[in-house]
């Protein structure tokens, strides 16, 4: 092969390695900003209620006639209480760690969770990037809270303001 065509060979791989890697998370998911947001349209954890996960024990769609802007992002709700009860105590209702997997973040990497997975345990929301994870937080949250403790502070100064 020409050493020109080999160089536009290997930065071919290159980029489209990059795409690949980025593949397979929530759509459109930003992973560099404090809480997981749609990159298009700001809207944190794909438009789930964070309420709802506490009131029916499902994972279910806001909509955009209830929604809230806090923390930098769009936050969706199914009514007008779940949107009052959130804003009243965010802490309580909104997922920990922005909407990052705790399993992932207690691995030391930082991985946008699937709002479909999710636990509550402590009366804190969790989100996990697979149903894998979800189950092994749940057999032994203090572990990996534990080590999710010592990582998260340090992963959290690479994320935006």
């Amino acid at each position: 092969m020409r050493p020109g065509i080999a160089l536009i060979a290997r930065r071919l791989c290159l980029l489209a390695g990059i795409w690949i890697s980025g593949a397979g998370g929530p759509a459109g998911a930003a992973t560099t900003e404090r809480i997981v947001v749609n990159r298009f349209t700001g809207v944190a954890i794909e438009g789930f209620d964070p309420v709802a996960y506490f009131v029916t024990g499902a994972a279910a769609q806001g909509t955009a006639e209830f929604e809230a802007n806090l923390w930098g992002a769009v936050w969706r709700f199914r009514n007008e209480g779940n949107r009052a009860s959130f804003l009243a105590h965010p802490e309580i209702y909104g997922p920990q760690f922005g909407g990052y997997d705790p399993v992932d973040i207690a691995r030391g990497v930082i991985v946008a969770a699937n709002p479909h997975f999710f636990a509550i345990v402590a009366q804190r929301l969790y989100l996990f990037s697979r149903e894998d994870n979800r189950d092994a937080f749940v057999a032994d949250p203090e572990r990996f809270l534990y080590e999710v403790g010592k990582r998260w502070p340090a992963l959290q100064e690479t994320l935006g303001q």
